[in-house]
């Protein structure tokens, strides 16, 4: 997880504070002649990024797995847009103690 958002940090797409990245496990799949082992990224950003801004995006985070993983069979990165237009959220605000 560290390598994704360090990847992504890195590859000036977008600001540190926003990423979050999560971690979702599989226990059940299959995949071509019983490899053991895949990692998929799925990376949504609001619409508004150039082709050219979201490939260099996925590159940089596979490539960053790809050296941290050198045994995995998979390794991929989608980058999907999302519709600003419906998109919501809400943060608290931080609470520090006195």
């Amino acid at each position: 997880m560290t390598a994704v958002y360090n990847a992504a940090a890195n590859s000036g797409v977008m600001a540190a504070e926003d990423i979050k990245v999560r971690a979702l496990p599989y226990n059940r799949f299959l995949l071509h002649q019983g490899e053991q082992q895949f990692v998929h990224v799925n990376c949504r950003l609001l619409a508004g990024r150039s082709p050219e801004q979201k490939l260099v995006l996925s590159e940089d985070i596979r490539e960053a797995l790809a050296e941290l993983l050198p045994e995995v069979y998979s390794i991929s990165v989608e980058v999907i847009d999302m519709d600003p237009a419906s998109y919501r959220k809400r943060v608290l605000a931080l609470r520090y103690p006195a």
